[in-house]
């Protein structure tokens, strides 16, 4: 196969993340050449076996240094953020990342002429009270602003596999006779499964999603209540669920924040973020921009769960239950 009839080729920054590993295997079953680049190369190999022999390769790359992101652009056709920080920690911080690394990269593929996709977050928002969502709202603007032409993906909370809610809140409930609800558990949630967030950035990738904003949720929109008692029905579980007025909450994340080497189980800006519903708008269903917009039929939250949360029962797989899992 000569140069000239490779398969395109395609850069997905944090391609080694939850989201980003999902990314990198659908985009590899498609058929194109995928560069990962990653701040560790050397934490990355898991993600080789995804494609065949050579058809992945890892690349070094830090979104708060330029030099690094162009030399990971040059010569792909598409170019794919999924970087993306929960919390800050040491020079990580939210606008070194999610706005000055958002921008980075959208230089970078602007001057290589390659199409962007960039996975952001519902509540994204310059404005807002939060650190994370202005960040990642500075994000976004800064993309426009440098590449109009870009597709940005807002999902609401991904789950999966390897998610950060569902298996943490799960593994509480291993280990605690009860689970906290914050704010009594009313916020409301679009839990969307990160195997359709990965198709629909594929989709974006092979130019089948028109430039601008979208909106991706599951089928259901769950107040946090309704989350962690799907989530105790499928593991099989009954702990108790105690709400947390978000004032007694603030002062628990303040307190967990000043213990050494230890990352706060939850922060206050993520307390901030707690108090406004993360669902897909109006707007967005309007104008299609949604999966469903997007010719992507979402999967349910109680369709996915048992598949990934089975170890988390008093016995593992071999919990015996009347329960539908």
């Amino acid at each position: 196969m000569t140069l000239a009839n490779l398969p395109p080729l395609v850069t997905v920054f944090g391609g080694s993340g939850f989201v980003g590993r999902h990314v990198v295997r659908v985009l590899a079953q498609r058929g194109y050449r995928v560069r990962v680049a990653v701040r560790r190369p050397d934490l990355a190999g898991f993600v080789l076996p995804f494609g065949n022999v050579g058809q992945i390769s890892l690349a070094q790359a830090n979104l708060r240094y330029r030099d690094s992101v162009a030399k990971a652009v040059e010569g792909a056709s598409v170019v794919i953020n999924c970087v993306g920080l929960l919390m800050e920690a040491g020079r990580n911080k939210f606008d070194a990342v999610q706005d000055f690394g958002a921008r980075a990269v959208a230089e970078a593929a602007t001057a290589a002429g390659a199409r962007l996709v960039h996975v952001s977050a519902i509540g994204a928002d310059s404005k807002s009270a939060s650190a994370y969502a202005a960040s990642k709202g500075r994000g976004e603007e800064a993309i426009l602003k440098v590449a109009p032409g870009a597709v940005i993906l807002r999902p609401s909370i991904v789950f999966g596999p390897e998610d950060g809610f569902f298996n943490k809140f799960a593994g509480m409930a291993r280990l605690l006779p009860c689970l906290p609800l914050i704010g009594g558990g009313k916020t409301k949630f679009q839990p969307v499964f990160v195997e359709d967030v990965a198709e629909a950035v594929a989709l974006a990738a092979n130019g089948k999603a028109a430039p601008g904003i979208y909106e991706l949720g599951g089928p259901e929109v769950l107040t946090f209540r309704q989350c962690l008692e799907e989530m105790l029905r499928v593991i099989d579980r009954s702990n108790p669920l105690v709400s947390i007025p978000f004032g007694v909450a603030s002062l628990m994340a303040s307190v967990a924040s000043l213990i050494p080497l230890v990352a706060p189980p939850l922060t206050n800006d993520q307390l901030t973020l707690l108090k406004s519903d993360n669902v897909v708008s109006e707007a967005a269903k309007k104008d299609g921009r949604t999966l469903t917009g997007l010719g992507i039929q979402p999967r349910a939250l109680a369709a996915v769960l048992p598949s990934y949360l089975v170890h988390f029962r008093p016995h593992g797989q071999y919990t015996r239950t009347g329960k539908a899992a």
